[in-house]
């Protein structure tokens, strides 16, 4: 569907018509105040764009939610925010991670500035992540559905009203008169994110399907207290019959979440503290006297993926655009960094150093990076509860090569942990282009807080006179080790162009190229 073409309203909750009103404009509405939402409204708000968030709850961030682990990719994006030291001081740092069977990947082989896996709740990320929203002058609207959507070669429309179930939070909903009738009212943007999850209003205005399967059955959560807490934050072990995993909120709270191959139950049955108990026994071999719940919950995980990411001036990104298994710990993850490779895209193009076209690539990158989350996440899923011999012999045989073997180690652990993700590099291009850079020590200090400007940044070899001058465009450092390689990092740490000698010509061409910029030489 391209630009212009009119999307049909989609209305998930039927009610009585009304005549759309006028609620006010704005650069870019983001629907859904989840992780990925939150990050990308921050962003765009940041570079000075006017965005304003719609989220269905009425209450902003709560405790009760499934992710429980942050990766070392995610927080190299949180720390170009400035906003991974303050995450990492409220979790606990893991330096081992079991897969499936024996086996285990260890973070601490990452050459990475957070070399472990981050232990901490998802909603710890929510808070940081709106606090910063809301600094940068985020429009938030609590209370707020969406129920339809249209678009032209300007912009989209959406229609809005209250959602059901209560009173939004007071300066952050819809008008007063409108929740008092119930009635629609339109907000209009120049372009519009979906972020509002696994069932997407976004996604079904659209007309987009949303293909896949449902892949394990009867997962429980719960919330609990512990008598005999573990030795380490999070505990994990999958056997034939059931998995469980116990991790710390550091709170005295403990997320337990696992499976009964033996217990398989629709989503609508009732979960209790005994069947938590069982499935944790057997899978840990004790249940850490877990006691005094404060929330129990049963569901199932789906492997799903949408055919694109962008329709026109509308884009999906996080749960909305694909779910995974919560094998490996990579859904939350994956959507952060989604919203890291669309935000600075879209502020180029609302500043109009970039053509639309720009826009294209976000699905280009980040669509086979979720088909490649899904096959992983899923294939780990797998081997974990292998129900049969054959699976078995090869879960154990798969255990001792990642185990025993480096390079395939350090390849499971790049994969899981988001470091080894790789854009397309262009043929003739320099082998770095496309590959996420590493935290270069700067003569000025690290490349992450060179990032946190949300411009390009240039880096150019120590003692070099610098070819042009710096604007607002591109920030330009010197490395603080020898050599003489000139790189261009794009907003999001990936590299976007690169040279081991100089080459004037191809830096002016790839900054007119990614910048817009027609740079003049210095002197």
């Amino acid at each position: 569907m391209a630009a212009g073409t009119p999307i049909p309203p989609h209305s998930p909750t039927p009610g009585p018509p009304s005549v759309p009103r006028s609620e006010g404009t704005a650069d870019v509405l983001v629907v859904g105040a989840g992780p990925t939402g939150l990050l990308i409204a921050g962003d765009l708000a940041a570079a000075g764009h006017d965005v304003t968030l719609v989220e269905r709850r009425t209450a902003s961030v709560g405790n009760l939610t499934r992710a429980l682990v942050v990766h070392a990719r995610t927080l190299e994006y949180l720390d170009a925010r400035g906003l991974a030291d303050e995450l990492v001081s409220r979790g606990h740092r893991v330096r081992e991670l079991r897969l499936f069977g024996r086996a285990t990947i260890r973070p601490t082989r990452l050459a990475s500035r957070f070399p472990y896996v981050l232990v901490i709740g998802q909603y710890e990320v929510e808070r940081l992540l709106e606090r910063r929203a809301r600094e940068a002058g985020v429009t938030f609207r609590y209370g707020t559905e969406v129920t339809g959507l249209r678009q032209d070669g300007g912009g989209v429309e959406a229609d809005v009203r209250p959602a059901p179930g209560g009173r939004g939070r007071s300066g952050a909903t819809v008008s007063d008169a409108a929740r008092e009738d119930g009635s629609v009212r339109t907000v209009r943007a120049r372009y519009l994110i979906g972020a509002d999850g696994v069932h997407s209003t976004v996604r079904g205005c659209l007309g987009l399907p949303f293909p896949g399967t449902s892949v394990i059955r009867s997962i429980v959560l719960a919330d609990v207290r512990l008598a005999e807490p573990p030795t380490t934050p999070f505990e994990l072990n999958a056997i034939d019959n059931a998995f469980a995993l116990v991790g710390s909120f550091g709170d005295g709270w403990y997320r337990v979440m696992g499976w009964n191959r033996d217990r398989q139950l629709p989503d609508s049955a009732p979960a209790d503290l005994a069947e938590v108990r069982d499935f944790t026994r057997l899978a840990l071999g004790t249940d850490f006297g877990m006691h005094s719940p404060r929330w129990l919950s049963r569901f199932h995980s789906d492997e799903r993926q949408a055919p694109h990411y962008r329709v026109g001036r509308v884009f999906l990104a996080g749960d909305a655009a694909h779910v995974h298994s919560p094998a490996g710990g990579m859904g939350m993850n994956t959507g952060l960094q989604d919203a890291a490779n669309l935000s600075w895209k879209l502020s180029a193009v609302l500043r109009r150093r970039a053509s639309t076209a720009l826009l294209d690539t976000y699905e280009r990158e980040r669509h086979p990076v979720g088909t490649m989350v899904l096959r992983t996440s899923g294939s780990l899923l797998r081997l974990a509860l292998a129900g049969n011999a054959p699976l078995r012999a090869l879960r154990s045989a798969a255990a001792e090569v990642v185990n025993r073997v480096g390079p395939v180690s350090d390849r499971a652990v790049r994969t899981v942990s988001g470091i080894g993700i790789s854009y397309p590099r262009p043929r003739g291009a320099h082998p770095l282009v496309g590959r996420r850079a590493p935290d270069l020590a700067l003569t000025s200090g690290r490349l992450y807080e060179a990032l946190r400007r949300g411009t390009f940044v240039l880096v150019r070899p120590t003692g070099s006179p610098g070819p042009y001058g710096a604007d607002d465009h591109v920030l330009t450092v010197e490395s603080a080790r020898n050599g003489r390689r000139t790189l261009l990092i794009r907003p999001d740490g990936h590299i976007a162009w690169a040279s081991d000698e100089p080459d004037p010509d191809g830096l002016r061409r790839a900054l007119e190229q990614w910048t817009g910029r027609r740079p003049a030489p210095v002197g």
